[in-house]
C-alpha cells in the first residue's frame, strides 16, 4: 500500500498590517501544514490555522500552523483544516486497538478515542470537547454515530457537537472536507452518560 499525496494542494493567503498600520498580504504560498496517517491509508490532513483564544487576537502573530498537530482546538481556541479521507478497504478490518492509538497519536491525541476495547462500531470512533462544523467538498462520506449513521454529499453540511462519531468512507473515491473546530464544554447531564 504506497501512500498517494494529497488529491489538491491548498492555496493559503493569509493577511496582515504593515508597520503603518495598512493591510498587506503576509503570505500567499501552499499551506505548509500537511499531515498524513501511518494507519489510515489516503488521509491527508491541511492545517489552514488557528486560534487560541477567544476573542481571537488580531495582529501579525507568526502561523500557528508550524506547531505540533494537534486534533482538538486548542483551549478557547479555533482550527480550521482540509481533511482527505481515502476510500476504506481491507485495510481497515485489520485495524486493532493499538493501531487506532498509533493512528490518534499521529494525530496529537491520546483522549479522543472511544474504541478502548475494540468493541467500537467503527474502529476509529472518538469525541473531542467542541463543536466542529463539517463541509463536503468532494465526494461522499458517512458519520457513523453509536446508533445511527448518515450518508453526506458534496454541498452538505454537518455541525458535530462533540458526540462519539467516526468517519466512514465506503464510497470507491476521496472524500474531501473542510472542518472548522470550536473548542467547547461539555454539558454535564450529557457526559456524565460516557463510558458507561
Amino acid at each position: 500500500m504506497s501512500e498517494q499525496p494529497p488529491k489538491k494542494y491548498i492555496r493559503r493567503v493569509v493577511t496582515g498590517h504593515n508597520a503603518q498600520g495598512r493591510s498587506i498580504f503576509t503570505e500567499d504560498q501552499l499551506a505548509p501544514s500537511v499531515h498524513t496517517n501511518p494507519k489510515r491509508v489516503g488521509y491527508h490532513l491541511t492545517q489552514l490555522w488557528m486560534t487560541d483564544q477567544t476573542p481571537a487576537y488580531v495582529g501579525n502573530e507568526p502561523d500557528p500552523t508550524s506547531r505540533p498537530l494537534k486534533l482538538e482546538p486548542p483551549k478557547n481556541g479555533t482550527v480550521v483544516r482540509i481533511i482527505e479521507f481515502g476510500p476504506e478497504g481491507e485495510w481497515l478490518e485489520k485495524i486493532d486497538t493499538q493501531d487506532t492509538k498509533i493512528a490518534w497519536g499521529a494525530l496529537g491525541t491520546d483522549t479522543a478515542s472511544t474504541n478502548k476495547t475494540g468493541g467500537a462500531k467503527h474502529p476509529f470512533m472518538h469525541r473531542t470537547e467542541s463543536v466542529d462544523y463539517a463541509l463536503v467538498l468532494e465526494g461522499e462520506i458517512t458519520i457513523v454515530l453509536d446508533n445511527e449513521e448518515v450518508l453526506l454529499k458534496t454541498g452538505d453540511f454537518l455541525v458535530e457537537r462533540g458526540t462519539n462519531h467516526a468517519w466512514a468512507n465506503r464510497s470507491g473515491k476521496v472524500c474531501r472536507m473542510l472542518f472548522v473546530l470550536i473548542d467547547g464544554k461539555f454539558d454535564p447531564e450529557i457526559s456524565k452518560h460516557f463510558d458507561q
